[in-house]
């Protein structure tokens, strides 16, 4: 599996906290983040079915948030 670099912008006071609650579970806020990922992919699939390898450009659209 290839790995990607992403690159976010953030608040200073939320990464501050980011990096608190990071330090406190064990983790760097790299593996923090990437765990935070993966909960709300799981999160999502579980809700709307599994996400396939491949997404047609058709269906990849920006879906309006859940209220």
């Amino acid at each position: 599996m290839a790995v990607k670099s992403v690159s976010i912008r953030i608040e200073e006071e939320m990464l501050k906290k980011l990096n608190f609650v990071a330090d406190y579970e064990g983790r760097s806020i790299n593996s923090h983040i990437l765990f935070l990922v993966r909960q709300n992919i799981k999160k999502f699939e579980g809700a709307n079915g599994e996400i396939k390898d491949t997404i047609p450009p058709d269906v990849n659209i920006k879906l309006s948030a859940k209220k």
